[in-house]
């Protein structure tokens, strides 16, 4: 049903922007069945419908003019006989019989009175789908959205009836989707784009035996979507259909979080390294699909970094420590550059992680623009100083795994409260400075008013923060 809407409002549109009054069929008969199947390839498979039940010997690649007609008028046929089930009428239900499928599921029993434009609608939506990674695919009822998902059909039908391109695969239009929308409101976005200028972003994967449109994770998307949406919200349908339908439900994906961690990235970091970079640290935002939608929203819970739970209660860190480019003995020159090029390779991916992460978490855990965002940074130093004034390994110790592998605010102070107690030793002897236990109270206060959600951010924001400190003091 929710594809049928789908294709309501774009038909409206689409009627609108290009002086047309079509009915939901004739635009199905003169555009949709065009593009999608009057061609050696298809862009969608429906299963079960007519446009994929063949005769004996018969092959899509291989359909003429008159036998791909002949499905189209089974289609009719079969819409006008009062057939409606999910192969005839994109994301309705299964039907055995009488009976629904026991693969259907939250099907009514009441007998509604199904309009044959419905079932047209529903297919015009059904085109209209924004595949993710993750096998699921997204609806956004959305004007603007709709209109630039129909000229990027235009695009694929283009390359797959390029005969230069006779390897790459049909059947993708939602994936094709989301990897458009991606590219259009994005950066690379350039108007005289080629087959090479995709392939150069990765929205195709070549090889030697396959060629295909890669799938794109939603919180890429996100970001792109932003750029349009940056001060707005879009409600999204996410769901699946296959062998099996399903349906997750409706969210709301507010972009404007994914602009206030650009923000963030550009106070933290700068302009320049928040433009050059950006590809990198948006790539890692994101859980899978399926986790966000159990958070209830698409938001900054929901882009959440990749892989940063592994740091949380444990005395585990970033490797933060700068590479050795020292030459090894008896190693040549090309040798040497390939192990500095790796090396350094390397330890920006471990930078941009650890940006990355600061960022998030910073988002989390900050409440107003007016506090600091360096704070964490301060305390690191204020450890690395008390690490520092002694040769022994008992205060590393304390600091890595007692106070930054806690996993409650009380283990948190009662570990503080050695650091002070030693801190208060070092000032007697003049060894370090008052300013220091400030640091530390105004440490303790604050864990004191976080909740427990914060507290987690804090302490593994604080965890990075000690390591790049460490980092810029070559200590390993």
């Amino acid at each position: 049903m929710i594809a049928s809407t789908i294709g309501r409002t774009f038909l409206k549109a689409y009627n609108k922007k290009y002086n047309k009054n079509y009915s939901a069929k004739e635009f199905f008969d003169k555009v949709y069945f065009q593009y999608f199947f009057n061609s050696k390839k298809y862009m969608q498979w429906v299963t079960n419908s007519p446009f994929v039940q063949m005769k004996a010997g018969q092959k899509v690649d291989k359909l003429n003019d008159t036998e791909r007609k002949e499905k189209l008028e089974n289609l009719h046929e079969k819409i006008d006989k009062g057939e409606c089930d999910a192969s005839i009428a994109i994301g309705f239900p299964a039907a055995e019989g009488k009976e629904f499928a026991t693969t259907s599921g939250l099907v009514t029993d009441i007998n509604l009175k199904i309009d044959k434009e419905d079932i047209y609608y529903s297919w015009i939506g059904g085109g209209f789908g924004i595949g993710v990674a993750g096998g699921y695919s997204i609806y956004f009822d959305n004007v603007e959205l709709l209109l630039v998902l129909f000229e990027g059909w235009k695009v694929y039908r283009k390359y797959l009836d390029d005969k230069t391109l006779e390897k790459l695969r049909g059947n993708q239009i939602n994936t094709w989707n989301g990897q458009w929308l991606n590219f259009f409101f994005g950066n690379d976005y350039v108007e005289d784009f080629d087959f090479n200028t995709l392939q150069n972003i990765d929205i195709f994967k070549v090889s030697d035996t396959v060629l295909e449109v890669n799938t794109i994770k939603w919180s890429k998307l996100f970001f792109s979507l932003s750029n349009k949406f940056s001060n707005s919200s879009l409600i999204g349908y996410v769901f699946s259909l296959g062998q099996t339908n399903k349906t997750l439900g409706f969210y709301s994906f507010y972009f404007n979080k994914a602009e206030g961690l650009r923000k963030f990235y550009r106070r933290l970091f700068g302009d320049q390294a928040a433009i050059k970079q950006a590809k990198q640290y948006e790539e890692l935002f994101g859980i899978h699909i399926k986790r966000a939608c159990e958070l209830g929203t698409f938001g900054l819970k929901a882009l959440e970094p990749k892989d940063l739970r592994k740091y949380y209660g444990d005395s585990s860190t970033l490797k933060l420590t700068k590479p050795n480019l020292n030459i090894k003995k008896g190693e040549d020159t090309n040798a040497y550059e390939e192990r500095k090029k790796k090396l350094l390779k390397k330890d920006n991916e471990n930078l941009i992680y650890y940006r990355t992460y600061k960022t998030w978490l910073l988002a989390m855990i900050t409440k107003n623009k007016e506090e600091s965002l360096e704070y964490t940074k301060e305390v690191a130093e204020a450890l690395q100083r008390y690490r520092k004034r002694t040769n022994k390994t008992d205060r590393i110790n304390l600091i890595k795994t007692e106070l930054l592998a806690s996993k409650s605010k009380k283990a948190f102070i009662n570990t503080l409260v050695k650091i002070v107690e030693s801190t208060k030793e070092d000032i007697l002897k003049g060894n370090a400075e008052d300013l220091e236990l400030n640091i530390y109270k105004s440490l303790r206060d604050r864990i004191h008013m976080m909740n427990t959600e914060d507290f987690g951010y804090f302490v593994v924001l604080l965890k990075f923060d000690f390591a790049y400190v460490e980092r810029e003091n070559n200590i390993n």
